[in-house]
């Protein structure tokens, strides 16, 4: 036995740095966790490379004295759970802990399950829209654990496809006809496709203001050219009773008609090539490939996991000095809305309960009209309770919900140089919104000032197509922060705003001070979402500066509830303390919306220096980033104000 452990030292040391040593512990597809962990013998799992440094650092091993380093070879790594990483895998300055690639690879980790064996439908399919017959495919629905896989997303050759739904583009939804709170009923018209008698697993999503809402679908009424619709709970409760964001009827004309919709999960919808269908109780999956695309030899993806990592201590015994380098993590799914529907109050936080209060005011602001209470969507890679760590040089990849999560309770972090792509809600989240027992609107202040993110740093790092599911989520959303600095971040394509930091809507002290927004690169937002900005705050944030950044190119929204209420900057309610200086924009739209004191603006607009307009977003060592980026790749129109 002392043999072997003498054995094991001496495979994983090498040099690291001048007169210190590091151990080593290598992983690669074709290794096995029985194995050492050295170079030539590696582990088959990153899980197991972290357990045997735990190990190393319970024994106590001189070998960690320089740190140890997980070198992930080349590869896929497929997760049947997250990795977890806890308070025992910590590092320390001197010695820490890195999860990296090895070198001239790119190893993938992954909580996608393979679609296989697709066949061209031979038969007739009941359901199935003319034009689709004998132009689909279809294949058998993964197991996963004994179980046949809930999905929400489906990816060929790595590109997104659509999931059935009833209008072609976003430009082609249909408006609500009207809708009975009462009775928890809308009506619209009859869609061009027609519906069927029975909704099975369809779902409506609503365009509402600055988020969107996914319903279930219970029932269908056809009533001449009419159809009334019902939905399942909780989300129909939700829907109807919460006031903030409600769909728009604009019986009026004061606005720009009532809200849009569109209708998915049908495979009465099928009818265009990239569209899929997940029939679940016969366990097949049904899609119209693209043109070029032969299912007989393409990778198809579904999701699997909701997280792929999990970072996760306590108050008293946090995580730090784990850091990961050269990652990929790919392949993550979301199901809340489908078993729960999905109505967000703001951000994709998500209601648990909200409604009108028919007598205003709470002991903590008497003006409050509601009140509600929100839960937090599941990112790929969450971390709690944590202090320094990073992720340099990692990209975030085909995900359905957030994409990097530093939730509560951490501080002196750095997410650096990292590309997040292609994620169904926020690219990067940091901070407390509003646990589930506490009203959102109350100013958050704990009595332990390390709950409060604090002193984050994020660098450097491209966002772009990210919130294409739910609409009403950030490129970068801060929640209550302390401290961070976000700087020369590049952001586009995102639905709704670039940058938001703050929550609570409140003049009242709270948690957030010292938080600087400097220098980023925002473009071609609001894509789908008006009430937006390329920079957005709410709440007071004590000497706090938005400095130096370039915000240009909102999309046009024809469907916007109010065409004109997009800003490139935007203070909301409660903003205050705030210094706003030598950003630049096209023109001088701002928006300064129940601000409390302290604000200061200073040169702000089209006549901001050119060295500041050519100095935000990435710096030059990190322009690689955008290597392949295409922006506005549907040449979506921009709007423009003349100065």
């Amino acid at each position: 036995m002392k043999l072997l452990t003498c054995l094991f030292l001496i495979c994983t040391l090498s040099v690291f740095g001048k007169n210190s040593y590091a151990a080593e512990i290598w992983v690669a597809p074709n290794g096995n966790d029985a194995n050492a962990g050295t170079r030539d013998y590696p582990k088959l799992t990153i899980a197991a490379a972290i357990r045997q440094a735990r190990e190393l650092r319970r024994l106590k091993y001189a070998a960690v004295a320089g740190g140890i380093h997980i070198i992930v070879k080349d590869g896929e790594y497929i997760l049947d759970e997250p990795l977890f990483i806890r308070p025992e895998d910590s590092g320390t300055a001197s010695s820490p802990t890195l999860i990296e690639n090895a070198p001239n690879a790119r190893p993938v980790i992954s909580g996608g399950a393979a679609v296989n064996n697709w066949k061209r439908a031979a038969i007739h399919i009941s359901g199935l829209p003319t034009e689709a017959q004998g132009r689909v495919w279809e294949a058998h629905v993964p197991k996963v654990g004994g179980n046949t896989l809930l999905f929400r997303q489906l990816w060929i050759n790595g590109k997104k496809a659509v999931r059935a739904r009833e209008s072609d583009t976003d430009e082609d939804m249909g408006r609500i006809l009207s809708l009975n709170k009462v009775k928890q009923e809308i009506y619209i018209a009859v869609p061009k496709v027609g519906l069927p008698k029975d909704p099975g697993q369809m779902e409506m999503v609503i365009h509402q203001m600055w988020a969107i809402a996914n319903l279930r679908m219970k029932s269908i009424t056809v009533e001449g050219n009419k159809a009334n619709l019902t939905f399942y709970q909780p989300e129909s409760r939700l829907e109807f009773e919460h006031p903030w964001p409600a769909p728009v009827i604009d019986k009026d004309h004061k606005m720009n008609g009532n809200s849009a919709f569109y209708l998915t999960n049908s495979l009465s919808f099928l009818n265009r090539p990239g569209e899929w269908y997940e029939d679940l109780p016969a366990g097949k999956i049904y899609y119209w490939p693209r043109k070029g695309e032969n299912l007989s030899a393409a990778k198809v993806i579904a999701p699997s996991l909701e997280k792929l990592v999990q970072v996760t201590g306590t108050l008293e015994r946090p995580v730090s000095y784990v850091f990961f380098k050269g990652l990929s993590f790919v392949y993550t799914t979301w199901l809340r809305p489908s078993l729960q529907g999905h109505v967000p109050l703001q951000a994709g936080m998500y209601l648990l309960e909200a409604y009108k209060l028919k007598i205003k005011g709470t002991h903590e602001k008497a003006g409050l009209e509601n009140q509600a209470w929100i839960g937090r969507p599941p990112a790929a890679v969450e971390l709690t309770y944590v202090n320094h760590t990073g992720f340099e040089n990692c990209t975030f990849n085909h995900l359905a919900s957030t994409g990097l999560d530093y939730v509560k309770g951490t501080h002196d972090d750095e997410i650096k140089g990292n590309l997040f792509r292609d994620i169904g809600g926020t690219g990067i989240q940091v901070g407390m919104y509003s646990d589930e027992g506490f009203e959102t609107h109350l100013p958050y202040n704990p009595r332990e000032p390390l709950e409060v993110c604090t002193n984050e740093h994020i660098e450097n790092n491209l966002v772009t197509d990210v919130t294409n599911e739910d609409w009403g989520c950030l490129g970068i959303s801060a929640g209550y922060v302390k401290g961070i600095l976000i700087a020369h971040n590049e952001i586009a394509d995102v639905s709704y705003s670039g940058i938001s930091v703050g929550w609570g809507w409140t003049k009242a002290a709270n948690a957030m001070s010292d938080n600087i927004i400097k220098a980023n690169k925002v473009h071609h937002y609001a894509k789908h979402m008006y009430d937006v900005a390329g920079i957005y705050t709410l709440s007071t944030q004590l000497n706090s500066i938005i400095d130096s950044n370039y915000i240009d190119n909102i999309y046009k929204v024809s469907y916007a509830h109010d065409p004109q209420h997009w800003f490139y900057l935007y203070t909301d309610e409660g903003s205050s303390y705030f210094t706003v200086k030598d950003n630049w924009t096209p023109t001088e739209k701002f928006l300064k919306n129940a601000n409390g004191p302290g604000n200061v603006w200073e040169n702000n607009g089209p006549h901001v220096a050119d060295k500041i307009k050519n100095q935000a977003g990435l710096e030059p060592e990190y322009r690689y980033l955008l290597t392949g980026i295409k922006v506005n790749a549907d040449n979506q129109p921009i709007n423009h104000v003349k100065p």
